[in-house]
């Protein structure tokens, strides 16, 4: 009796202890299952891909745009989303489901009519309407990952089909619904099979158990961690429901690595291994994701289709003894092959514009709320233009190296750079952004961290000064002057000869002439110029001295683009803009990046200044352009540097505009002006675009005439008097007012002469 009371007494004690430490862990598990159950990457997206009759395309971008959307290629009409049909004169797609801040829709069926590479037609197929305006949901370019690198999407209980969960208890906890947190009759057939195999074959773990140690506990095999987790298994039973415990177990377990990155959870599981939502997850494939959770990197389909085959009818057989599925559905499921969706190991898209977006993402949250709160990041990227950018600059380099055989270099960090820029000048949305020609190589950003001597890309802001007294026929000197610079004299030089004393200031800045700009600066003054660069968001030290005018001073590529967006924005400058939304998982705009918009100069100035370089491409050092297949209105401007160091055009229509700069880090010479290297990227990404190539030009603004003027002296032009007239555009301020007086004098003679000429003809 002793003993049976002593022995009473320990368990009771035990007893209470256990009870006691079930009441504490109660605790932990209710602060851990009521708070953030997950740390979840935030999303950054791009922006939408609008769609329109007679909207031009380039084909090659457009298909591998829908590609990275997730479409894939079937023979017969889609029929569930993400299927796409293309042929030569038409693409079938069902389209997935659109969610962005401003709206949604259900995913529907639709054909997109096309022909040499114009949209002829969008109808929708559920009822035959035409479509107007189609969009196409964002691309996700890139997440923020925590320290675990874990990849999940959170799906609740009711969009996981009954065949998926039957698949999962079948093969980790087929007696989940009867038991408590801890199943003795599983650990006795584990223990069962395990000696009848000589080895471990069989876990008894209940998927309670399984979640108390993903959540609570270490992976380390030891005899009080396995205590822990029975307690832990426990007192989860006592605390929730059946149906809570399954829905966190589904979006806890892992599933198997993609790179470095961890998936989890069973929703990210179907999208990873097959491309699907795991609402539409077959049988076959249900029991396929089921089979990976035993040991996933051997179950992998990517591993070992057979492996994963195997698994996968053993979990189907399992189905079928508990009744839950029938023998025809058995039957066809085990004759399915596994066909996985393929994947690529995790890179960001367009990595230099994301490192710019996530710069000004840390003035707004910090990194571990980028990493734990799964918001959603909309963009102005658009991927067409950032693949069109991508693929220019690559063959301009290319070509470059080819021409120029000096220009190639073995090593990978002194190789020839580029970068590129577009944006939509008046709303200053960044479309694309590359850097630099390898991201791999050097994650230096070449168009918002370089600073680079601008040539005579920076000759507009010496202009634009001088419009204020000046119209487009003014002559300006062309004869050699020294200045003073530094305490020495300096002593500017035209790139090539230019005979002509004089030259108009349409000319001297089509033909980039130095020494008239030079001139022009100095009538304008170099302090009111250094003024004017900062009013057009320069952020570089600028220094008035008359080298400004040629651009010797160094810029940022980003600030120069923005600068030059005044011009084609009716002289708005707008802020660099990559951000458009942020979402919170509840769909919640939390921020929201308006246009930053600030006037610096007036509409008819920047009338003025893009006709002026529409003349750059038309008859100046751009001309090139036209032999590039660009018939339509362009303005431009292209840069040489000192020594051939820098390669730039910047040119621009009334709806996009793209900065092109080519160099050495090191600041060699390329041995290529700005017209040879740099222009042709230009005109080869433009072409890549053509959805954004509508032809229009400016329309006239208040306070711009139009005069008939003498090429000679740029005043009004005399007719019978003036030998050469031009058509040129004016300020209504500083418009000539008077007949040209070169020729007057020689037009009253003319005139005189010409009278007794006809008097004596009647005779």
């Amino acid at each position: 009796m002793g003993l049976l009371k002593f022995v009473s007494i320990i368990a009771g004690i035990a007893c209470v202890s256990a009870v006691l430490y079930c009441f504490s862990l109660a605790d932990n598990i209710d602060k851990r299952f009521s708070g953030r159950r997950w740390s979840i990457p935030s999303k950054v997206f791009s922006d939408l891909t609008v769609l329109y009759p007679g909207q031009r395309i380039n084909s090659t971008f457009f298909y591998e745009k829908l590609r990275r959307l997730g479409y894939r290629q079937v023979q017969h009409a889609p029929m569930r989303p993400g299927d796409m049909k293309i042929d030569e004169s038409s693409a079938e797609l069902f389209l997935h489901d659109l969610i962005v801040p401003s709206h949604s829709r259900p995913g529907f069926r639709v054909r997109i009519g096309l022909n040499n590479g114009q949209i002829t037609s969008v109808e929708n197929l559920e009822d035959g309407v035409p479509v107007h305006l189609l969009e196409l949901e964002p691309e996700e370019l890139m997440l923020f990952y925590g320290p675990e690198q874990e990849q999940r999407e959170v799906v609740s209980l009711e969009r996981v089909p009954q065949h998926l969960i039957y698949a999962v208890l079948s093969a980790e906890d087929r007696r989940f619904y009867r038991h408590y947190g801890l199943d003795p009759v599983g650990i006795l057939r584990a223990v069962y099979l395990n000696l009848r195999h000589g080895a471990i074959v069989a876990g008894g773990s209940t998927i309670t158990q399984q979640l108390a140690k993903c959540y609570f506990l270490t992976p380390k095999r030891t005899l009080s961690r396995k205590l822990k987790e029975l307690f832990i298994a426990i007192t989860i039973e006592a605390m929730y429901a059946k149906d809570e415990i399954l829905e966190l177990y589904l979006n806890e377990i892992y599933f198997g690595q993609k790179g470095t990155v961890s998936i989890h959870g069973i929703a990210e599981a179907a999208s990873f291994y097959f491309a699907k939502p795991v609402s539409e997850l077959s049988l076959a494939e249900a029991a396929a994701l089921a089979g990976l959770i035993k040991a996933p990197n051997r179950y992998s389909p990517y591993a070992s289709t057979m492996r994963c085959q195997q698994r996968r009818n053993a979990v189907l057989q399992s189905m079928y003894a508990n009744n839950w599925i029938t023998t025809a559905e058995l039957q066809a499921a085990l004759t399915a092959s596994i066909q996985a969706a393929g994947y690529t190991v995790y890179a960001k898209k367009a990595p230099y514009f994301i490192d710019y977006l996530s710069e000004q993402l840390k003035t707004l949250y910090s990194p571990e709320v980028l990493s734990t709160l799964g918001l959603a990041i909309y963009t102005t990227l658009d991927t067409q233009v950032q693949m069109a950018a991508e693929w220019a600059l690559e063959r301009g380099l290319a070509r470059l190296e080819k021409s120029y055989p000096t220009l190639h270099k073995r090593e990978a960090d002194k190789r020839l750079q580029g970068a590129v820029v577009v944006l939509q000048p008046r709303s200053g949305a960044i479309l694309a952004l590359v850097g630099g020609r390898s991201y791999r190589v050097s994650q230096f950003n070449r168009i918002t961290q370089a600073r680079r001597q601008p040539g005579s890309a920076f000759k507009p802001f010496v202009y634009v000064n001088g419009l204020d007294a000046f119209t487009p026929a003014a002559l300006l000197s062309n004869e050699p002057r020294s200045y003073a610079q530094y305490g020495e004299p300096w002593e500017p030089q035209n790139f090539a000869p230019v005979d002509a004393e004089q030259v108009t200031l349409r000319n001297a800045l089509a033909q980039s002439i130095n020494l008239p700009t030079v001139d022009l600066a100095m009538k304008v003054g170099l302090d009111r110029l250094v003024s004017t660069a900062s009013a057009f968001g320069f952020s570089t030290p600028l220094k008035p001295y008359p080298s400004l005018a040629l651009g010797a001073f160094e810029v940022i590529p980003l600030e120069l683009a923005r600068a030059y967006c005044a011009f084609a924005a009716d002289g708005v400058l707008p802020y660099p803009l990559s951000l458009k939304d942020v979402v919170d998982e509840n769909g919640t705009v939390l921020e929201r990046r308006h246009m930053d918009l600030e006037r610096i100069t007036t509409p008819a100035k920047a009338f003025l200044m893009s006709s002026l370089l529409r003349s750059v491409v038309t008859d100046g050092t751009a001309r090139s352009l036209k032999k590039r297949n660009i018939s339509f209105p362009v303005a431009g401007k292209t840069g040489t540097t000192n020594d051939y160091r820098d390669a730039w055009f910047v040119g621009y229509t009334p709806d996009i505009l793209a900065l092109v700069w080519v160099g050495f880090d090191n600041g060699s010479s390329i041995h290529s002006s700005g017209a040879s290297a740099a222009l042709p990227i230009w005109a080869e990404l433009i072409n890549s675009i053509p959805q954004y190539l509508t032809g229009n030009w400016f329309k006239l603004p208040p306070g711009v005439v139009q005069k008939m003027l003498c090429l000679e002296s740029g005043q009004l032009f005399l007719d019978k008097a003036c030998p050469k007239a031009l058509q040129e555009y004016c300020l209504v301020e500083n418009a000539p007012a008077e007949d040209c007086s070169m020729h007057r004098k020689e037009g009253a003679v003319k005139r005189f002469f010409k009278g007794i000429n006809d008097f004596f003809k009647k005779f």
